[in-house]
């Protein structure tokens, strides 16, 4: 069990570089949970891959900072659906 959550964390950071994903999208294609996501690319990834670990943590702090812009224009898209 052991190397299939280090496995799994390897494609969910490989996952995320290529498509410059959010850990949203990602646990949406792997099927876990965003919380899985986050631990596997956070944590595990660190100790097995930590070239892989660091270009990751690049894509997830730009995603984090523009969390609040994407979080607005859904609200606006919604409220003009209403209208």
């Amino acid at each position: 069990m052991k190397g299939a959550v280090e496995e799994r964390a390897t494609q969910l950071g490989e996952y995320i570089l290529e498509n410059k994903a959010t850990v949203r999208a990602a646990a949406k294609k792997f099927h876990i949970s965003k919380s899985t996501v986050h631990k596997d690319v956070s944590d595990r990834l660190q100790t097995v891959n930590p070239q892989l670990y660091s270009e990751v943590r690049q894509i997830l702090d730009i995603n984090k900072a523009q969390r609040h812009i994407r979080g607005g224009i859904a609200t606006r898209r919604k409220y003009l659906q209403n209208e």
